[in-house]
C-alpha cells in the first residue's frame, strides 16, 4: 500500500456520488491520503454498459426516490433533487477540467461547490452560464470561464477521462479506486475506511 490519492470517480448527476462527495475528503484524510476528484459523464458510460437511468427502472427507481433522501438523513448531509434530472454533467465537468489544468486544489473546491449547488440546493448547474456562475461564487472569472470550457483541449480532457473511466471498468458513480483497487457506491464508503484502515484484505 501506498499513501497515493484515492480516485473519486462521479458523474455530477449522480445523487449517490453527491452524498458520497460529503465524506470522502474527511475519510481519506484520516488515513493520510489525499482524493483525486475524476468526472465522467454516466450517459457515456451506460451506452457501453448498457444500463439504464436509475430513477427509470421499475420497482428501483421509486426505492432510490425513498433512499436517497433517506440516506442524506443518516449523514446529516442537505439534499434537494434539480428541476431536471439526471441532467447533462458536461458544462460542470468540463469546467473542473479547465480549471485542473491550472490548479488541482481549485478544481476540487469547484467540484464540491458544483455538486452543492445541484444536490444541496436543488439548482441547475447543466447549463454553461450556470456552470460558470458557481465558479464565479469562488472568485473565478465568468467569461474566461465560459472561454475556457470552449476550448478543443478541454473537451478533449473530458472526453479522455470518461474513455479513461470505461478502460478501467468504471460503470457507476461514485467509484472510488485505491491503488487499483475499486469499491462502487455510496454504500461502499464502510468497505473504503476498512480497506484503508487494514491496508486491504
Amino acid at each position: 500500500m501506498t499513501n497515493a490519492p484515492i480516485e473519486f470517480w462521479f458523474d455530477f448527476s449522480s445523487p449517490y456520488g453527491y452524498l458520497a462527495s460529503t465524506q470522502i475528503e474527511e475519510l481519506a484524510a484520516r488515513h493520510g491520503r489525499g482524493v483525486r476528484w475524476r468526472p465522467m459523464l454516466l450517459g457515456v458510460v451506460f451506452k457501453v454498459s448498457g444500463q439504464t437511468p436509475l430513477l427509470d427502472i421499475p420497482l428501483k427507481g421509486p426505492y432510490s426516490r425513498h433512499d436517497m433522501p433517506r440516506f442524506a438523513r443518516l449523514w446529516n448531509v442537505k439534499l434537494a433533487f434539480p428541476p431536471v434530472f439526471p441532467f447533462s454533467a458536461v458544462a460542470p465537468s468540463r469546467v473542473f477540467y479547465w480549471l485542473e489544468g491550472s490548479d488541482a486544489a481549485l478544481a476540487a473546491r469547484y467540484a464540491r461547490a458544483a455538486y452543492d449547488a445541484a444536490w444541496g440546493e436543488g439548482g441547475d448547474i447543466s447549463k454553461p452560464e450556470a456552470a460558470a456562475a458557481v465558479a464565479e461564487r469562488l472568485g473565478i472569472d465568468r467569461a474566461a470561464t465560459l472561454a475556457g470550457i470552449a476550448e478543443p483541449a478541454v473537451k478533449e480532457k473530458l472526453r479522455l477521462a470518461v474513455d479513461a473511466a470505461v478502460a478501467a471498468g468504471i460503470f457507476g458513480s461514485p467509484t472510488v479506486v485505491i491503488d487499483g483497487e475499486k469499491f462502487w457506491g455510496a454504500d461502499r464508503l464502510w468497505q473504503v475506511e476498512e480497506w484503508l484502515k487494514r491496508g486491504g484484505w
